[in-house]
């Protein structure tokens, strides 16, 4: 004699369903486990891109950068450039960090480096 699972699992509006295997028999997989549309996170990045649109991204390789006050330094020489909207660090402790600078216009290289040693650091190539 087979018998069913009588609990049956509700999935939130907007959430998609894991299949989790199955324990001693039982259904394993739950509403509480279910993970959000994918298509929600497409939305917010599209919303993104659409806010980014019209803006100039150019990554830079950074050395001597070893820690989130290094960090915060070169974002903020970095940020004062005139046009610079966001400045996102990759930061490797002690190497070579990649630091990405969207702007309203492309920035001089040469204004990028000054800026960068300004707080204390050296733009290298790769």
């Amino acid at each position: 004699m087979t018998i069913e699972n009588p609990i049956a699992t509700a999935v939130p509006a907007g959430a998609t369903e894991l299949a989790l295997a199955e324990s001693s028999g039982a259904d394993a997989s739950c509403s509480c486990c279910a993970i959000p549309d994918a298509s929600a996170s497409t939305a917010a990045a599209e919303t993104a891109a659409s806010d980014a649109a019209g803006l100039v991204s150019a990554d830079y390789a950074v050395a001597g950068m070893t820690c989130g006050s290094c960090v915060s330094h070169v974002s903020a020489e970095l940020g004062a450039l005139e046009g610079v909207d966001s400045v996102d660090v990759a930061l490797v402790a002690g190497g070579v960090s990649t630091v990405t600078v969207r702007s309203t216009a492309p920035l001089a290289d040469a204004a990028v480096a000054a800026a960068v040693e300004e707080a204390g650091y050296a733009v290298v190539a790769r």
